[in-house]
């Protein structure tokens, strides 16, 4: 291996997890040498079945790169979001044919769409995938980066002419200049796969009530991936429950909609917080996804978020030329792309989960007008759903 000052790859990716796999997709058979390090060892794909929310816009990009035919298989479509308010009146239907979409988005295993991202990302052209890679630290100079990582026991370092930062942001506080801001919304959400008494017949619900909201989203033949907010303490609560006393409770909580609830498998609790980077970039680096920004999953907006910085950060590189690569000018445009779509995202997503959960004399009637208006406005609720498919540039 050559000693850390000289520049091997044109962009070094640190994460092989899907937004790091995705952008590692889209520079493939471009002509630019990417290296990606992957924590995980070749094949170990985690054992995760948390269910993602995959919009439209995410759905394209994954055609794009040759991969959703796979998943399609093992992929939910959502035609229909159902927004309420627990007793309260105001109600809207969200149509995926009122935008002329198939869907509105699909529902998909975290650990089905990682593993058809790693195979696909081992697989392709140009793309080299070190796993076992322990990274350590980064250093960056005017004239590229370098990752320092363990590699099967043995201390190596890796240089290229721009880091792409997609460890969901482990590596951070190391990087001088970036900070990540941290909003604690004092909430945990219960996730869980919950199966009901009736078909979901491919229905989204997203259900807000003074405790914060509840969604449920179609998930196989007839369930429902399930997340339930809660204060931290109900949360933990609600996850030790026996089973029939824990869907006894929801059904309370949520309602009768989908009928009885039936059975529950794979329940787990999260803090919920809002994590921004600030800024995206530093010299010869750019954080993507996860490492740029943690959202609430209420609208299901964090992870397209993070697989549109990779699609625009390819796009990006594929028309810089290469002696370019990783300089201020590109790391600047770069910014400039993602500030209109990241503040769209982060603002949505937070006006949600607070504004909604807030339950003050008088607002959950101004909210219930708010859900009810929308309903009666096709070209409001087409505008929306474009921007929850597509970001900014809906």
């Amino acid at each position: 291996m050559s000693t850390q000052g000289d520049i091997q790859d044109d962009i070094l990716i640190i994460g092989g997890g899907p937004v790091g796999a995705t952008l590692a997709l889209a520079l493939a058979g471009s002509g630019l040498s990417v290296t990606v390090l992957e924590a995980r060892t070749k094949g170990d794909i985690p054992d995760d079945e948390r269910a993602l929310a995959l919009s439209y816009g995410s759905r394209l990009i994954l055609q794009r790169l040759g991969v959703w035919q796979q998943l399609d298989v093992r992929a939910t479509a959502i035609t229909t979001i159902h927004v309420s308010q627990k007793e309260r009146w105001g109600r809207a239907m969200i149509e995926a044919r009122e935008s002329g979409q198939p869907a509105l988005g699909y529902v998909l295993p975290y650990s089905v769409l990682s593993s058809v991202l790693a195979q696909a990302m081992d697989a392709a052209p140009g793309i080299e995938v070190l796993h076992g890679a322990q990274v350590s630290g980064v250093a960056t100079t005017q004239t590229h980066g370098s990752a320092q990582f363990d590699l099967a026991g043995q201390p190596a370092s890796r240089a290229a002419a721009l880091l792409a930062l997609a460890d969901g942001g482990r590596l951070l506080e190391s990087i001088a200049g970036m900070q990540r801001h941290i909003r604690d919304y004092g909430q945990s959400a219960v996730i869980a796969h919950v199966e009901s008494e009736l078909a979901h017949g491919h229905v989204a619900y997203e259900r807000f009530t003074p405790d914060g909201p509840v969604a449920l989203l179609p998930d196989g033949e007839r369930g429902f991936a399930l997340v339930w907010t809660a204060a931290p303490e109900r949360a933990q609560t609600l996850c030790g429950l026996p089973a029939p006393e824990f869907l006894e409770q929801l059904g309370r909580h949520f309602g009768e909609r989908v009928g009885r609830f039936t059975a529950v498998a794979g329940r787990a609790v999260f803090p919920l917080k809002l994590s921004r980077t600030s800024p995206l970039t530093s010299q010869r680096l750019v954080a993507i996804g996860n490492a740029a920004q943690t959202l609430h999953p209420v609208a299901g907006q964090g992870f397209n978020l993070g697989l549109r910085d990779a699609w625009t950060l390819a796009q990006l590189a594929r028309n810089t030329p290469r002696e370019r690569i990783g300089e201020q000018a590109m790391l600047a445009q770069y910014s400039r792309l993602r500030r209109a779509d990241r503040a769209g995202g982060i603002g949505f997503t937070d006006f949600l989960a607070t504004a909604f959960a807030t339950d003050f004399p008088g607002l959950a009637s101004i909210r219930g007008l708010g859900i009810g208006a929308l309903d009666l406005m096709a070209p409001a609720k087409s505008f929306l759903s474009r921007k929850m498919s597509f970001g900014a540039r809906g």
